[in-house]
């Protein structure tokens, strides 16, 4: 089994519902993204996926949370916008854009700040 990963970011604001401290006011972070996908098998150059496939496929996801408050998008608008949730919505979307045979995607793990991150897989 081989497993590639890329990594990526977007800027973001959230503020969490229900939480009772600073986190509940609107705040922003600079969001780093890491994609993992498995896949058994290379294709006839030695290659499980194009590095640059995968990022493009990822930036798509991104665009749309990147200079954003996030508590807005339709996703988040019942969900709090939490890393853990962050990360299942970036998994969600790039799931139904990667159909590249042989390729699974393994997680989604968020990085909230550069010590602190959430992971989403099924």
């Amino acid at each position: 089994m081989y497993e590639l990963s890329v990594r990526s970011s977007f800027s973001g604001a959230h503020r969490l519902k229900g939480y009772h401290g600073k986190c509940e006011g609107l705040h922003g972070h600079n969001w780093s993204v890491e994609v993992s996908v498995g896949a058994k098998k290379l294709d006839r150059i030695g290659v499980a996926l194009d590095f640059k496939s995968l990022k493009q496929k990822l930036s798509g996801v991104l665009t749309r949370l990147d200079h954003r408050d996030l508590n807005k998008l339709a996703f988040f608008k019942k969900t709090n916008p939490s890393a853990e949730n962050i990360a299942k919505y970036v998994y969600v979307n790039l799931k139904k854009s990667l159909k590249t045979k042989g390729i699974k995607l393994n997680c989604v793990r968020v990085w909230e700040t550069q010590d602190s991150c959430a992971t989403y897989f099924e």
